[in-house]
């Protein structure tokens, strides 16, 4: 199979979706892989790695789409891209269809097979592609939040983990998932005072055997989210619902009962945000204020860590791309159930549910 790596134009999108060791491994089962000029620089690796590990360098994104039977990528295509993809190309990446019905209804204009890394899952029905970008999120989500607490940048002025005589700060995260439970250890581990909300216990109850004391956890419902708002500094946004759009938490009118400065860090914003003030921002302008309330909604975190988040994503994606290449991706998802769950749209239609009945398909 002809396996093309273009490089990713989204705003301040670093990551590149294989590592030249993944590519090696492609080529080393028969494949050939073209890599667009320049696409993992930003990542750490430069063309001569490529070239060694058996890849052929194209100057161009236009080339890399009209050659390749597969595109393997990190983000969802943008507009600039709709008319590069052709019918019957299989594109393996980070679709996010439920947040964008115009990129939903480009790919089944140019009937693709759009193989969604987020919807595929393992025999545990957890999603093995997410995990390792959500780990990453997860963590850059109290990084990012520390800062933005700062003074200088509109925050409340605290610095998170305290200082012998004042008290730490106090972080809310909403859900339980990896992102949760990798905030939680990163807030913690600061020495902060988490709390972190849920509905199912069983993560709770996970959650209450692996993290340190200062790691409160409480059932999710509005009663208590209205509660903790009142008094937290930093709340992290960390829900996830397969395939479909994520439930507001947090509305409009919530923002008058925190305190200026509070931070708010919405994880989910890939899958429409967990907080109704939610919109994507970039790297670039990461922040806006609604009533004195900080927004830091970056829509691609991970791509502000591009070796570690590339190595992170190849070690888990590659497997499937291996398998898509060696059997074809219907063979591929005959023997994998949890790959065939990735299937969004083959052929102009749309054939997962929670997309379908997102935009009432």
């Amino acid at each position: 199979m002809i396996i093309g790596l273009p490089k990713e134009i989204k705003n301040n999108e670093n990551r590149v979706a294989i590592t030249p060791a993944g590519v090696y491994e492609l080529t080393k089962n028969k494949h050939t892989v073209y890599v667009q000029q320049n696409a993992g620089a930003h990542s750490g690796f430069d063309n001569n790695d490529y070239i060694e590990a058996g890849a052929v360098i194209l100057p161009s994104i236009e080339e890399v789409y009209s050659i390749s039977d597969m595109i393997v990528k990190v983000k969802e295509p943008i507009e600039q891209e709709y008319d590069l993809a052709k019918e019957g190309q299989i594109i393996f990446t980070y679709f996010h269809f439920a947040s964008s019905e115009k990129l939903t209804k480009a790919m089944i204009k140019s009937k693709a097979i759009c193989i969604a890394y987020e919807t595929v899952e393992d025999k545990n029905g957890t999603l093995p592609l997410l995990t390792p970008m959500s780990e990453v999120a997860g963590r850059m989500a109290v990084q990012q939040g520390a800062k933005y607490l700062e003074k200088p940048i509109k925050g409340k002025g605290i610095l998170l983990g305290g200082v012998p005589g004042v008290q730490p700060g106090k972080v809310l995260i909403l859900g339980a998932g990896v992102v949760g439970v990798q905030a939680a250890k990163m807030a913690s581990g600061l020495g902060a005072h988490v709390t972190i909300l849920d509905v199912s216990m069983d993560r709770l109850r996970y959650v209450n055997d692996i993290l340190p004391s200062n790691v409160i956890t409480e059932f999710s419902n509005e009663y208590n989210i209205r509660k903790h708002i009142k008094t937290h500094d930093l709340i992290i946004g960390g829900v996830l619902i397969k395939g479909a759009k994520a439930p507001k938490l947090i509305s409009r009118d919530m923002l008058k009962d925190m305190h200026p400065g509070t931070v708010l860090v919405d994880v989910a914003v890939d899958q429409g945000g967990c907080m109704e003030t939610t919109k994507p921002t970039t790297h670039e302008n990461p922040t806006y204020i609604i009533d004195d309330v900080v927004h830091y909604c970056v829509a691609n975190m991970p791509g502000a860590v591009p070796y570690t988040s590339t190595i992170a994503l190849t070690n888990v994606t590659l497997p499937y791309v291996i398998d898509i290449a060696n059997k074809g991706w219907e063979k591929a998802c005959e023997d994998n159930i949890g790959l065939q769950k990735g299937v969004n749209i083959v052929n102009g239609e749309v054939i997962y549910k929670e997309i379908s009945e997102t935009f009432h398909m």
